[in-house]
């Protein structure tokens, strides 16, 4: 048993933020219904290359990436039997996740007020760029457009001055990731309250105000401070020395979280005086000298290959790694151990490479059992369950409501 077994999820979002949530949900054990529009169905089945082809299917990988686990009815619900349709899915469904621009749903009898006023249980979570009010309400939202307006980028990359620097989004959606981590949470969280209480909720999430959140210490800083932090590339504001250094034949990251840390650090590069010196002795110092001490540091690094210093800092306890591509971190040890890469040998898409779910309960993966889908390709499992008919589901084929 999953610990979501049993709860019915109608995914009406497409792109990346709404998607992670309930792919999150499916892995969980939830059943998630991804609705989609005939003929073209989720954006990203067609964000290629690269691209996936089984037979006569393509579909493009960021797709795969984050629609395992669901089953895909391809209903027109810009139509009014395609809408009907829907809203009777959404009375037998314990959430509905969207992702639609503000008020863009209502115009189908598909917004939160009108499905929760015919299904009160129902947990209706909306994900939008800024939010269901405010000066921006109105406004689609991009994570590019976000991690700009809400300051991820001004302390990503490297310093203005040096070669490559300004400004520089990070290498995944990582705000659209981000919401619908959170978005999960709280639908998790709207369930616990429904047993209490015996209604669903209605949640209103927000790239922008996600992107603000995940901030962390960086918006902590300029609250305290009373000044943006810099982009400092591969450095930390707060902790030194916490950074790549170049060894012989390739970079390596140290990252020393403490006092006793360094000194295990001094001590292995030869330099024990450097933890009773003032200028290090404490992280305030370091920080404050991290012109002096880091270019020590990389004297001592260079001065031999990166597999004996990462034995040895490992052996001292020395938090340390090298800094992998995609393929070698997939094909690391520790991933292949914990079986990170799936591969999914069924369904209309065929085989399928996926990086699988990270949770673990009571020593088992939590990881949906189905493979991301052709578009449509449960479209009369689904209906089906929901009680119609052949013939029923043929004249609506025919009538093009359904694909």
């Amino acid at each position: 048993m999953k610990p979501l077994d049993g709860i019915r999820v109608l995914d009406l979002s497409r792109v990346l933020a709404g998607p992670w949530c309930t792919q999150l949900l499916a892995d969980l054990g939830a059943e998630v219904i991804k609705i989609e529009r005939p003929g073209a169905g989720d954006d990203t089945r067609h964000w290629g290359p690269p691209w996936h082809s089984h037979g006569d299917e393509k579909v493009a990988a960021y797709f795969l990436a984050a629609n395992r686990g669901k089953k895909s009815a391809a209903i027109d619900f810009s139509q009014p039997e395609g809408a009907a349709l829907v809203r009777k899915m959404a009375a037998a469904s314990d959430v509905v996740v969207e992702n639609f621009k503000v008020g863009g749903l209502a115009k189908f009898g598909l917004d939160a007020s009108t499905l929760r006023a015919a299904n009160p249980r129902l947990v209706y979570a909306s994900i939008t760029g800024f939010g269901q009010d405010g000066p921006y309400a109105d406004r689609a939202g991009y994570d590019y457009i976000i991690q700009g307006m809400g300051g991820l980028m001004s302390i990503t990359g490297l310093p203005d001055g040096e070669p490559g620097g300004g400004p520089m989004r990070v290498g995944v959606a990582v705000v659209d990731l981000f919401t619908g981590l959170y978005a999960s949470n709280a639908v998790l969280a709207a369930f616990n309250q429904r047993h209490v209480t015996g209604e669903g909720a209605t949640i209103d999430l927000s790239l922008f105000d996600t992107q603000l959140a995940m901030l962390a210490n960086q918006a902590t800083n300029a609250l305290i401070s009373g000044k943006d932090p810099p982009r400092q590339g591969n450095t930390h504001p707060n902790i030194v020395p916490y950074q790549p250094f170049e060894a012989a034949d390739q970079p390596i990251i140290i990252a020393v979280g403490n006092d006793r840390q360094f000194a295990r650090l001094a001590d292995l590069v030869g330099a024990p005086e450097w933890a009773n010196d003032a200028r290090f002795a404490s992280n305030a110092d370091r920080v404050a000298n991290r012109n002096i001490l880091v270019p020590l540091i990389a004297e001592r690094i260079a001065s031999k290959p990166a597999a004996e210093w990462l034995d040895r800092l490992e052996a001292a306890g020395i938090p340390a790694g090298p800094i992998n591509r995609i393929s070698q971190a997939l094909g690391d040890p520790q991933a292949e151990h914990r079986k990170t890469v799936r591969h999914f040998g069924s369904g209309a898409l065929g085989e399928i490479p996926t990086v699988g779910s990270p949770l673990r309960f009571n020593g088992q993966r939590a990881d949906a059992d189905l493979p991301p889908p052709a578009l449509g390709e449960h479209t009369d499992q689904v209906l089906t369950e929901f009680g119609l008919g052949a013939a029923e589901i043929e004249r609506l084929r025919s009538a093009g409501v359904i694909a």
